[in-house]
């Protein structure tokens, strides 16, 4: 028996995401200058397979956009003004869910990014999304772990209080209905 790839989005949900990222695009261009709709467009069409992941970035809440250009690659984060919602209430890696005793959240944010297809920032990424545009002034992050810092059982965040960008750590196990994980996708 034959199964839909369900990492696939139909024509129509393809035009639907696509006509909203235009607009967002269009109306935020401060994020992007120097930069053409009628590019990013054309490099979506070349991967539709990034669209999926694209479209899982908006359907949990993290309105994605196009940030920069690098070295031929556009790069997408989320710029939700708090952290995604749809991705909160989860615990730093799959790891530190498996060791939780009691009060397990549904996932995890390493695991819901892989199963998004998507990357989780790191601190230079969070710092980056921050000069283009201030987030999670009532929310937190978690940013992309250094292996040594995860080893001895820690996980990092972001969020921006009192005017400032702040990095903190926390114990990979903890989640917070306040904390989820911001994104970023490489086309």
């Amino acid at each position: 028996m034959f199964m839909a790839d369900v990492r696939k989005l139909t024509n129509e949900e393809s035009r639907h995401l696509l006509s909203v990222l235009k607009v967002r695009f269009e109306s935020h261009m401060y994020r992007h200058e120097d930069m053409e709709w009628r590019d990013v467009e054309a490099r979506l069409d070349s991967h539709p397979e990034k669209l999926w992941s694209l479209g899982e970035m908006e359907r949990t809440g993290g309105e994605p956009d196009v940030a920069a250009e690098a070295d031929g690659t556009i790069i997408f984060y989320d710029f939700s003004a708090e952290s995604p919602e749809g991705r909160r209430k989860v615990c730093y890696d799959d790891e530190a869910l498996q060791a939780r005793k009691k009060n397990k959240p549904e996932n995890s944010a390493v695991g819901m990014a892989e199963e998004m297809g998507v990357e989780l920032l790191d601190e230079a990424d969070y710092r980056q999304l921050q000069t283009i545009e201030v987030v999670d002034r009532k929310t937190s992050s978690w940013i992309r772990t250094p292996a040594d810092i995860r080893k001895r059982g820690g996980a990092l965040f972001g969020d921006h209080r009192y005017g400032a960008m702040f990095i903190y750590h926390n114990g990979a196990e903890s989640y917070y209905s306040a904390r989820g994980f911001r994104a970023m996708l490489l086309i």
